[in-house]
């Protein structure tokens, strides 16, 4: 398993946009891969589990992969929040 933190730096937090672009990143992937925020944890793969969260600004998330491919999907994540300006 592998995992990274991350802090919402976005404005306007994990809204449905990059929230999707997320879902898309990791849904070619096999490795299971959860988005841990606010004492809950559901499944990257899933963007009605993403939006139930309610990330806003200054949020720690923390992502998780399990997997034979599980350093490529958190690599495909660090790569969306990069480019959507969501967090570092």
């Amino acid at each position: 398993m592998v995992e990274k933190s991350f802090t919402i730096t976005s404005e306007a937090g994990l809204h449905a946009r990059p929230a999707t672009s997320l879902v898309n990143a990791v849904n070619s992937f096999t490795s299971d891969v959860n988005l841990e925020a606010n004492g809950r944890s559901v499944n990257l793969k899933s963007i009605m589990g993403v939006m139930s969260l309610g990330i806003s600004k200054g949020t720690s998330v923390k992502v998780s992969a399990s997997g034979s491919d599980e350093s490529e999907a958190l690599a495909a994540v660090e790569r969306v929040m990069k480019t959507e300006s969501l967090g570092e």
